[in-house]
């Protein structure tokens, strides 16, 4: 995937989570403590949840937005609701 594709962000951020988890899996091989173990899973869930909630923002902000704005006012207003309730994803 080139720098220039629109998710080409958020495979890097997925990349690194990965990485991280790797991370997480020989923690838990060392025996190392509990609950060094789950912050750092929590962590890697926080990039994962941000990473799921960029892609949706980005296929709102691309694939729908053309669609609704072409729709006219009516379209306009059905997209900037529905982004205000994506915020809560």
């Amino acid at each position: 995937m080139s720098d220039d594709h629109p998710h080409a962000a958020i495979a890097r951020r997925l990349k690194r989570a990965g990485g991280h988890l790797e991370t997480i899996v020989e923690m838990i091989e060392q025996g190392r403590p509990c609950a060094q173990i789950a912050q750092q899973l929590q962590a890697v869930e926080s990039a994962i949840e941000s990473a799921k909630k960029a892609l949706i923002h980005d296929h709102i902000g691309h694939s729908l937005e053309a669609t609704l704005k072409a729709a006219g006012p009516k379209g306009r207003a059905v997209l900037r609701d529905f982004r205000l309730i994506a915020k809560y994803l």
